[in-house]
């Protein structure tokens, strides 16, 4: 058996937690100097927003997600709250701290044995669907599905028929 020795706590090493070795606060800011902006493009948790408003664009940023979003999902078409630099210069990050509410969200279903649906555009007024009727030939059950989740999400469809001069649109309509 070995000898026990007499340890006082300057000799034991004590670690800190599992967790952060300083306990973070509970109180978030509330980002009110945030500037409006809105989603043009999503890649690879890296968003490009324009600062303003659709109809009255300015300065392109890139952006990341805030921690305090959690798992909360940022799309094309989301109105958001940026803060950080918004200069637009190469190599800035801003932050989106907030997402503004949907007023439209268009969604599908990742697989067919998936359950949870993924929205893939946000706050869009009009889906616009282009087909060929000839060269590929025209397929009524994709036209059907995708004006059904027009209609489901609340956008206005809008049909789109090209090669009209390969082939008449009687029989597709």
């Amino acid at each position: 058996m070995s000898a026990r020795r007499d340890l006082d706590e300057d000799d034991v090493r004590v670690r800190p937690g599992r967790g952060k070795s300083r306990p973070r606060s509970k109180e978030r800011p509330a980002h009110d100097d945030a500037h409006p902006g809105f989603v043009v493009a999503v890649d690879r948790g890296r968003f490009t927003c324009v600062l303003g408003t659709p109809q009255d664009p300015g300065t392109e940023v890139y952006a990341v997600k805030a921690r305090e979003l959690g798992r909360k999902g940022v799309v094309v078409g989301d109105h958001v709250a940026l803060v950080g630099d918004l200069t637009g210069r190469t190599d800035t990050l801003g932050r989106v701290v907030r997402v503004e509410p949907r007023t439209t969200s268009l969604r599908r279903s990742a697989d067919d044995d998936d359950p949870i649906e993924r929205v893939v555009v946000a706050n869009a007024d009009q889906l616009v669907l282009v087909t060929a009727l000839a060269d590929p030939e025209p397929r009524p059950r994709m036209i059907d599905r995708v004006l059904v989740a027009a209609y489901d999400a609340g956008m206005e469809p809008l049909l789109v028929l090209t090669k009209s001069d390969l082939h008449p649109p009687d029989d597709l309509l």
